[in-house]
């Protein structure tokens, strides 16, 4: 099996699931897990580059958007 053959198996898998796969984004659960990678992914932001802390945040906002149920 090379590997066209298990970019294509894994696209048939996502078209297959693909209903299963929003739903489990848009979840309780993948929310309170992403707001806690995210709040630490932020916070190391913050310590490296002080000065974009706003910046940071709004980022992490646009991104928390994207995942989860909030």
């Amino acid at each position: 099996m090379g590997i066209d053959d298990i970019v294509n198996k894994g696209k048939g898998l996502y078209e297959e699931n693909k209903d299963k796969i929003a739903e489990a984004v848009k979840s309780e659960q993948a929310e309170e897990i992403s707001d806690k990678v995210l709040d630490e992914v932020a916070d190391f932001a913050k310590k490296i580059a002080p000065g974009a802390a706003d910046k940071i945040d709004e980022i992490r906002d646009n991104v928390d958007g994207q995942i989860g149920n909030q």
